[in-house]
């Protein structure tokens, strides 16, 4: 395995809820919960989860568009050594961020529709290299051309495009200032299936061309089994289980990992097995002692509640549960 590109270790995101007629906070929502994990260089790295389970805040407080309430978040990269992005200045970051860069979920939305594509994935190079004129024009057609659009496409306005193009031109903007993380978030769920296709093997395309490391943020399991090298999977906030993905995929050891494989549509249905998992109960996050999933859990015993779980690693997965022999 390589080395570490990035560290993360106790990361907590809390948002105040409540307040009183005073506006006092009563309490804290978890959206990140004591979360740690290593990305290795030239890896796709997947994050998974239910919708709330706290996937896309992750991958802003490492972006530090979010400041994380506690944590300690490390980057290492081949020109610069380890730095640490928690506590880190606006100008700290501003460097950071041309080492990465982030793909958002609706390519619409995170495209400024008054600016033309020159403009759009010309931004970054203007600001890091001081390019302009002619040399901008050609440095952003050769992007352009790496993610498979046209070089006459640069006086055009994002509302010119499909899905899938805009989807393109926001990873083009990506690798402006050539990045060694990408954070994709959800980046392809908006897409039709084929255009998803093409978007993922186009991002594996690059990831050789450019010597990229991903964290891929998604909510489809069949496109993280087919993109990531490994997988953590989160509920409210937590990492309940992390694996490389043949491991996950094959032979998941705790029970919400069980579910979601479990509930995955197939064309032939497997035959329901006496052990499969299937949640019960409703979503809480107000349970704060024991495990967080176990209001859900059908294998939950008196252990569950009275006690958080302890992070167990049995081969090569790690996860928190107190009975991950009874799935």
């Amino acid at each position: 395995m390589a080395d570490p590109v990035l560290k993360v270790r106790n990361l907590d995101m809390h948002f105040p809820i409540g307040g009183s007629f005073f506006g006092k906070q009563t309490d804290v929502v978890r959206a990140v919960d004591k979360i740690s994990f290593d990305v290795f260089r030239g890896e796709s790295f997947g994050i998974v989860g239910e919708s709330g389970s706290g996937k896309t805040t992750l991958g802003r407080c490492i972006m530090r568009t979010l400041d994380p309430s506690a944590g300690s978040i490390k980057l290492t990269t081949k020109t610069r050594p380890e730095a640490e992005l928690i506590g880190a200045s606006r100008a700290e970051m501003t460097a950071i961020w041309r080492d990465m860069r982030m793909v958002f979920q609706d390519p619409q939305s995170s495209l400024n529709p008054r600016l033309r594509v020159l403009d759009l994935v010309g931004q970054a190079l203007q600001k890091s290299e001081g390019l302009k004129g002619q040399a901008l024009a050609d440095r952003v057609g050769d992007l352009l051309e790496q993610v498979g659009l046209q070089r006459a496409f640069l006086m055009r306005y994002p509302n010119a495009f499909s899905g899938g193009q805009r989807q393109r031109l926001g990873i083009a903007r990506a690798l402006a200032t050539k990045p060694e993380i990408v954070i994709a978030d959800e980046a392809v769920s908006a897409l039709d299936v084929s255009i998803q296709a093409q978007t993922l093997n186009l991002m594996q395309d690059l990831q050789e061309d450019y010597d990229l490391t991903y964290i891929f943020i998604a909510h489809d399991l069949a496109v993280v089994e087919h993109f990531c090298d490994r997988v953590a999977v989160m509920y409210l906030g937590q990492i309940v289980e992390l694996a490389d993905r043949d491991t996950l995929f094959r032979a998941p050891k705790h029970p919400y990992t069980k579910a979601l494989l479990d509930a995955v549509p197939r064309p032939v249905p497997k035959a329901r097995s006496a052990k499969r998992v299937a949640p019960i109960g409703k979503v809480s996050d107000r349970v704060s002692t024991g495990c967080k999933f176990a209001p859900r859990c059908p294998l939950a015993q008196d252990v569950c509640w009275s006690s958080e779980p302890p992070t167990l690693t049995l081969g090569s997965s790690q996860l928190k549960c107190h009975r991950p022999d009874a799935v």
